[in-house]
């Protein structure tokens, strides 16, 4: 905030402050892999299907109740705060019309990345969906052909919806967890036969942690540029806030109370433990998430911090949060329900609680 004083900074000046951030988020990355890999291989592997089993499910039972409380905690928010302003979208202007998929095919996409057919591509790209407009040529009697171009006006241009699918950039995280989740499963039946593979992937596992601590010590330099980085590349905070500003509050607030209430309150009805005592042994990774706005590149910083601050059973991280950092968006659920309505609200639409409903 205090660089911002000196505005306007040179875009290259920019880019030195937040280049240690970057490189921060780099190595983050480069460990995703190998850490996802060898966590779930051995900690799948390390019990029988029916732990397995009962550890998949009551993590499922907590994702799910998790995200649709938030969910459900955004949409009451954003119709109590009533951030979407109409004069707003005066402010705004037109925005570019994008082709949208419909839920359909976003559900399908998510389970074509859950079963991907190559998993070397998977490492670097997943598969979507994308809507394209093709101009189609009316058809016409062609006997009467030159007839019709002489005495009638060329008809319009039709245009029709194409979807088709395509790769884009970017870790498909969900069908890496998919495969090398049946992998550690099958690994961990086979018992004996399996044990030179379980010992490799421990070993490997425990090098990734060790790479872990490394990067730990030049973090808190990298999350401060990348933080500042941001701060300062913002163009106009005034402007920003104008247009924003009560929505961002809405969710903020939302986050606040679902991170600091709800939580909380969940960790104590099961577990019969002050959950701010945990809370602060995951403190670093809040630090990271914060900084990196990233869940997956997070996961290395959290596996270190549950199993080494708190002696959380490894068995149960490796498993736990791979599958969590993917399926288990809780701020992301409450981000788009809040942003789905402020939307309707900034374009005078009002809702019926079917639609709202419908968004949560």
């Amino acid at each position: 905030m205090l660089l911002r004083v000196a505005s306007p900074i040179d875009d290259n000046i920019v880019m030195v402050i937040a280049f240690p951030g970057d490189i921060l988020m780099r190595m983050l990355k480069m460990l995703i892999l190998p850490l996802i890999i060898s966590s779930l291989i051995t900690g799948l592997a390390g019990l029988d299907a029916k732990s397995s089993g009962r550890l998949g499910s009551r993590a499922m039972i907590y994702y799910m109740t998790t995200t649709v409380i938030a969910a459900v905690l955004g949409v009451i928010l954003v119709l109590l705060i009533h951030p979407g302003n109409p004069k707003l979208k005066e402010n705004l202007g037109e925005g570019a019309e994008n082709d949208e998929v419909s839920s359909l095919d976003a559900f399908f996409d998510l389970i074509r990345n859950l079963f991907p057919e190559n998993l070397v591509q998977a490492c670097f790209q997943q598969i979507q969906t994308v809507v394209k407009k093709v101009e189609v040529q009316p058809d016409f009697d062609d006997t009467n052909s030159t007839d019709y171009l002489s005495n009638a006006t060329k008809p319009p241009p039709i245009f029709k919806d194409k979807k088709s699918l395509q790769f884009k950039s970017g870790m498909n995280v969900l069908g890496l967890i998919g495969f090398f989740i049946a992998f550690g499963i099958c690994m961990g039946k086979m018992g004996e036969k399996a044990r030179l593979m379980i010992d490799f992937f421990n070993i490997l596992n425990e090098i990734v942690m060790k790479l872990v601590i490394m990067i730990m010590w030049y973090s808190p330099f990298g999350i401060a540029c990348l933080i500042c980085g941001k701060i300062i590349s913002i163009k106009d905070l005034e402007v920003v806030g104008r247009q924003l500003g009560m929505y961002m509050v809405t969710v903020i607030i939302g986050l606040i109370i679902h991170g600091a209430i709800f939580l909380p309150c969940i960790y104590f009805a099961v577990v019969r433990k002050n959950p701010f005592s945990f809370f602060m042994g995951i403190f670093q990774a809040w630090i990271t998430a914060l900084g990196t706005a990233s869940s997956a590149g997070t996961l290395p910083v959290t596996f270190r911090c549950l199993e080494e601050n708190l002696g959380i059973d490894k068995r149960v991280t490796r498993f736990v949060l791979p599958v969590g950092a993917t399926i288990n968006m809780d701020g992301t659920a409450l981000y788009e329900a809040v942003a789905a309505i402020f939307i309707a609200q900034m374009n005078g639409i009002v809702l019926d609680p079917g639609q709202i409903v419908t968004v949560r």
